[in-house]
């Protein structure tokens, strides 16, 4: 993802692909991305990371009830 702020749409819907892909790890895999952005400077694309982690644990809280 760009340095750019993703529009809710593309954020639920990357959330959605990388829950598909990693599970109950794709949280933590969006959190760490968040970090790593945060440690390189990159606020707003960490930003993004951090919606996207919330994005997905919505949809863990879904898969749980």
């Amino acid at each position: 993802m760009g340095g750019i702020l993703v529009e809710a749409s593309k954020i639920a819907e990357y959330a959605r692909s990388l829950y598909d892909a990693h599970g109950d790890k794709a949280e933590l895999e969006a959190a760490q991305k968040a970090r790593e952005c945060r440690e390189s400077g990159k606020a707003t694309e960490a930003e993004t990371w951090d919606a996207v982690r919330k994005a997905v644990s919505q949809i863990r809280g879904a898969h749980e009830s």
